[in-house]
């Protein structure tokens, strides 16, 4: 069943298995796309991904999160990102770019040391930061640059946009009541916390058409006190459907949280998919398809989940680390992914690019 066919708005994607937005390290300093970054998608194409989900792509220069990610937010990157969905398209896959801005948790030495921005000034423990509430004019020129970033991933040929609503960056800090403490248009209650992410979903598809598929990932529950809950978001599922959203992923946690977001440690079975029961609830809500991500290892759990009906797609990010060619393995009878969950992928300042830290290089 992970193997079957499956038909996402427009598109015909050969399988269910999704490889979800993973940060490579690949771009130049400059967050032009290198031929380098080009092979690794070529890679992942040729390796068996039905659809293929960019690392996040940097929509205004505000939003840095880190060093040497891919950026969009100048017509200057298209041409070079097209080396990108050129490589993808020589195999039958498809590629969604991400579009990312990082919000309260961007740090000062990727902004030149300027504070990052949020809906409300809320102290980041985990990072030791308070960012600057934003502005209303600094919100539109937000919207807009994610809008612009949009019609640029269409000309760089891009199958379709995912929009980074999850993990604590700036449209999942609007939605959270943890983060968004606002008394204005676009906060102070869960309808008025959804503002930004619907102006930024309206525009857009003004911009671009109904032809393109818009997704999203956001959290089920942010995992901190007074963040966003699954109730909550479960609802706000249903009203990305009822807005014209094609597809959900689902994930949760934010930098507060921990590692919620990449659970270490996954061996059993049981351990992994821990966001199924969250799929779950918004199946319920939705008819649109739902993804499901995190910690998903067994070709056994990616056919248990899709059978049981929570989720339509499964999505894989750290064991496509280390297999690109997974998703072939498995469907030549490979049981499990290689990744063992340990993270090392993840100690992004010490790794030249992100790459298993359990293979010699």
């Amino acid at each position: 069943m992970p193997f079957s066919p499956f038909r996402l708005k427009n598109l015909s994607l050969k399988n269910r298995i999704v490889r979800s937005a993973t940060y490579e390290k690949r771009a130049d300093v400059d967050g032009f796309a290198t031929d380098y970054l080009a092979s690794l998608y070529k890679d992942l194409a040729k390796g068996g991904s039905g659809l293929i989900i960019s690392g996040c792509a940097l929509v205004h220069i505000s939003g840095r999160i880190l060093p040497q990610m891919i950026c969009i937010h100048n017509d200057h990157y298209t041409d070079r990102l097209k080396k990108i969905t050129e490589a993808v398209h020589r195999y039958p896959a498809k590629i969604f770019i991400q579009l990312v801005h990082g919000g309260r948790q961007c740090h000062p030495e990727m902004l030149g040391g300027e504070a990052p921005l949020a809906p409300s000034a809320v102290h980041d423990p985990s990072t030791g930061i308070t960012p600057n509430e934003m502005t209303n004019e600094q919100i539109w020129e937000i919207i807009e640059s994610f809008v612009y970033a949009a019609r640029r991933a269409i000309e760089a040929g891009f199958d379709g946009i995912q929009l980074h609503g999850a993990h604590g960056y700036l449209i999942s800090s609007f939605i959270s009541p943890h983060t968004n403490r606002r008394d204005d248009y676009w906060g102070g209650d869960e309808v008025r916390r959804f503002h930004f992410l619907e102006e930024v979903y309206k525009s857009i598809r003004n911009e671009i058409g109904e032809e393109y598929p818009i997704a999203i990932k956001m959290n089920s529950s942010d995992f901190v006190n007074g963040g966003l809950e699954i109730n909550e978001s479960a609802r706000i599922a249903r009203q990305l459907q009822i807005l014209g959203f094609d597809a959900i992923e689902v994930s949760g946690g934010m930098y507060e949280a921990g590692h919620k977001t990449s659970q270490t440690g996954i061996s059993t079975p049981d351990q992994e998919a821990y966001f199924r029961q969250a799929a779950a609830e918004f199946k319920k809500e939705l008819f649109i398809p739902v993804i499901l991500a995190g910690g998903i290892r067994s070709f056994s759990v990616m056919q248990d989940i899709i059978k049981k009906g929570y989720s339509d797609l499964v999505s894989l990010s750290r064991p496509l680390i280390r297999e690109p060619n997974l998703p072939n393995k498995m469907m030549e009878g490979k049981q499990k992914a290689d990744c063992i969950s340990c993270n090392g992928c993840m100690r992004f300042k010490k790794l030249d690019i992100v790459r298993c830290t359990q293979i010699e290089h």
